[in-house]
């Protein structure tokens, strides 16, 4: 859709979803969270389920439970605005202790992005246990930064803390296992 007025294409950082074309769609956190609530629900759902109609009650308590994690995947996801991060971190990276004088958010913002589309890899584990896991991918995800992993990875932290912070009050209890 354009705008006639400015001649701004106004579906460009809508997110899409693919289905149903409504905006805000975070596929990804959909899918871990379907992944997720399939796991859980097909446990919890499927065992109360399987306890009455065996491995078929247990298979529709996986599916159950898919649709619901599903579903709450995307509210958690849409909590991770990778647009909304992007622009936090565009207005806010120029007062970070770890800066370099010189460097600009072309240097930081990818880096800034590996710590949030990392944190949603996770599966749990803290910062520090993914750690080398996000050394090993930062050439792949840096694309143009001239930062070595050393320079990027405070920036990726932060932005990875950021995001558990915002989970931590998208979801009640210990979404993110740091005792908090």
């Amino acid at each position: 859709m354009t705008n006639r007025n400015t001649d701004v294409d106004l579906n460009k950082d809508a997110n899409r979803d693919p289905i149903t074309g409504a905006p805000g769609s975070h596929p990804v956190g959909t899918g871990l969270g379907a992944a997720a609530g399939g796991i859980a629900g097909g446990i919890g759902a499927g065992a109360l389920a399987g306890s009455l109609g065996g491995p078929v009650g247990t298979a529709i308590g996986a599916v159950v439970g898919a649709v619901a994690g599903g579903l709450a995947g995307k509210g958690v996801a849409e909590a991770i605005d990778p647009t909304v991060e992007e622009s936090y971190w565009r207005a806010n990276y120029a007062n970070r202790p770890y800066v370099q004088k010189g460097r600009s958010f072309d240097d930081y913002g990818p880096a800034y992005r590996h710590g949030v589309d990392s944190y949603g890899r996770s599966n749990g584990r803290t910062f520090e246990q993914s750690e080398s896991d996000l050394e090993r991918s930062w050439d792949k995800a840096k694309g143009k930064s001239s930062l070595s992993w050393d320079e990027a990875k405070d920036a990726s932290r932060d932005s990875w803390q950021r995001v558990s912070n915002t989970m931590e009050r998208a979801i009640p209890g210990d979404s993110d296992r740091d005792g908090r």
